[in-house]
Order: C-alpha cells, then structure tokens, then sequence
C-alpha cells in the first residue's frame, strides 16, 4: 500500500475530530497533518459565558498540540494558498503536498464590511472580542442596549439568543434591569426558522417575557458611532447605548481564491460525504453550503462539523484501504444545540435537519437539567473526548 498524505486545514471542531479520527484509524505509515495558525483550540460554544464573566479565557481553552492523538503532525502558520489542480498548499512560503486534503477552517468575519461597525460594536464571537465585551458590561449601569445580527448566514444559529438572554440575566442579578431597554435585530423573518415555527414560537415567548424587543427582518446597512445609530437596508433606524453585533461571516479568502466556491461564496459538497468538486479534497463545517429539503442551508454550527468528521474520516481510511465506494459511510443530517437562557438554565434542540419536506427539529424547554448538560459537554470536550 502506497504511503498517503492527509492534510486537514484547520484545527477547529471539525479539523480536530478528523484528524484524530483518522490517526486511530490509519497506520503508522500514513501521515496525516494539521495545518492551524492559532497554538490554542478554543471551545466556542462557552464565548458567550466568557463575554458575561463566567468563565475566563484560559479554562476554555487547550493547547492544540495536547488535543490533537499522537502521531497527528501540526503545522503552525497562515495557509497563503491552495493550488487544487497540483494537489499542494502553501503555508507562508513553504509548500505541503497531499493526496487526500480536507477543509475545516470555519468562516471569517468581516466587522469592517458594514461601515462604522468596528468602531461601534461589541461581539462574543471571538475570544478577545467576548473578554472586550465582558469588560463593557461589567461596567455598564443602563441604557439602551441593542443586539443585532448584521447578516446571514451567521454561525451557531442560538447564540444571538442566548447572548441577550443571558446579557438580561446579568443586568437583573445586577439589580439594573429597570434601567436598561433591550431590543433585538435579526435579518430572518423569525427566531431560528430552520428549526421550524414551533420553536420559533417558543424563543419569542421567552424574549417577550423577559422584556426583550424583536425585530425580524432587519438587515444591517451602516452604523454611526457618533451618533450612537445604526441603520437598516429598508432605512429604518435605532438608537443605541450599547451595541453588540453578530459580525457579517464569509467564507475565508484563501479558500475562495482556491475555486471551490459557489455562487452563495460557500463551498458546495455532497450532503452525505462532504465530497467537494474536487478529487480528494473534502470540507466541513462552517466553510460549506448545503441546502435542505425546506430550500434553507444547514446551519452552520459545531454539532455539524462534528459529524460529518467522522464520516470523513471513515471514508478517507476507506477510500485508502481500497473498500468498495458503496460500502461508504454517509452524514444523516442529525444535529443538536443547547440555549442558554440564564436562572441556571437552558433549552435543548435536537433532532434530523435532512428530514423532508422540513428539518424535524424539537427544542425542549428550559431547564436545569440542560444547563447542566451544556456545562459536562464542555468538561468532555476539553479533556479531549472525541
């Protein structure tokens, strides 16, 4: 059997998860290589603890190097290209060859796109700009706060709720409240619409019983930082002390440069083996696109990149071995995500995404017992449970 070389870019969830899959699965004489610009892996899903002072920055997050199973080679450094057609990429100056590659490097934001936004806007979509975030709160003592989702499609679909959910229990526990007007701005017609109107229903309930104003269908144009404005794509304008966005996401440019993008800026794969257009090359996660049965893309969210790096991985050890294409495993499309709410509780969603003529998804209420659940994940995760 010939020696084979994987690269996987990106150390995120997805990239993690397929490469140690692949070292258990594999042997010795294959190398299988993750190229990452960042030394630490952080675990997302707990920003939104950091941005309320819940957590701090070193205890949600690991050494890349101590997460990733022995024999998993890491390069550190920023990827400057991905030439498909000579199967090779660039990290800085230095060339990497492959047989088999897959793309996990999640999508970027992109807070200077919509003008005056930089300069105005908190976020907790990553780390220094949750402990930035943690910091304007803990100070804050009222006034209008406005949290506002610029665009779409954006990652992790409950984090903007639990983000002014949890910023409302904070102010109470403060003793605040009273002095702070709350509203929220997303560009979708309702709360997590691929989830279905059942769940919808129920995230404006608990937004209407907290005090918190909705808006669908409010799409970011610009922002004024003097005047403390931000205005809409229908003109509509509302004042802020306080703002803090979900930034406008994008594919990463290195990958765009590449050619495996669509229309959408997105990378289209098969839904069921995350195949790209390309011969070997394979991508997960937040860099894709798929589109569901409803017509609406999957969301982008860590839960997925999760599953579908196991059945890479499978299919790259498979493919290696010489097994037969239809012997493959294929991603079902099964996804779950928590939604913290605050009080020491949260909601839970699961359910099938692939499902027709819609995803079939049920969210549970809130409650204690899956805030817990939230808080375990995390302790799994970051002792290395994949």
């Amino acid at each position: 059997m010939a020696r084979k070389r994987i690269i996987v870019l990106g150390g995120g969830i997805g990239g993690m998860v397929v490469a140690n899959q692949l070292r258990k699965r594999l042997s010795g004489e294959h190398q299988v290589i993750v190229v990452e610009r960042n030394p630490r892996h952080y675990f997302a899903p707990s920003y939104v603890w950091l941005a309320m002072g819940w957590r701090k920055q070193e205890t949600i997050s690991r050494e890349l190097s101590r997460l990733l199973s022995r024999g998993v080679q890491l390069i550190q450094g920023e990827i400057s290209r991905i030439d498909i057609g000579e199967k090779r990429i660039f990290v800085g100056e230095d060339e990497v060859r492959y047989d088999y590659m897959v793309m996990a490097l999640g999508a970027e934001l992109t807070p200077p796109s919509i003008p005056g936004l930089p300069e105005a806007a908190y976020s907790f979509y990553e780390v220094s700009e949750a402990q930035r975030l943690r910091d304007a709160l803990a100070s804050f003592d009222g006034g209008r706060v406005a949290l506002v989702v610029a665009g779409l499609p954006y990652k992790c679909p409950a984090a903007p709720y639990e983000g002014v959910l949890l910023a409302d229990y904070l102010f109470r526990k403060k003793g605040i409240r009273d002095n702070v007007q709350m509203e929220m701005f997303v560009p979708e017609p309702a709360p997590m619409p691929v989830a279905g109107p059942a769940a919808g229903q129920m995230i404006h309930e608990l937004l209407q019983g907290r005090e918190i104003g909705y808006h669908p269908r409010h799409r970011l144009k610009t922002v004024d930082p003097a005047k403390k404005q931000v205005t809409f794509e229908d003109d509509a304008t509302a004042e802020y002390d306080m703002l803090i966005t979900i930034p406008p996401h994008r594919c990463p440019e290195v990958v765009a440069s590449s050619g495996l993008t669509n229309e959408s800026g997105w990378v289209p794969v098969d839904q069921r083996t995350l195949q790209t257009s390309a011969e070997g090359v394979y991508a997960l996660g937040d860099m894709t696109t798929i589109t569901l049965a409803s017509g609406m893309p999957l969301p982008k969210a860590g839960v997925f990149a999760h599953g579908e790096a196991h059945v890479v991985a499978r299919n790259i050890a498979a493919d290696i071995a010489g097994i037969p294409g239809s012997a493959r495993h294929t991603f079902n499309g099964d996804g779950a995500c928590f939604l913290e709410t605050g009080f020491g509780k949260a909601a839970y969603a699961t359910g099938n995404f692939y499902a027709e003529p819609n995803a079939d998804i049920k969210l549970r209420k809130p409650s204690f017992r899956w805030h817990w659940g939230k808080i375990l994940f995390e302790k799994r995760w970051l002792r290395g449970w994949f």
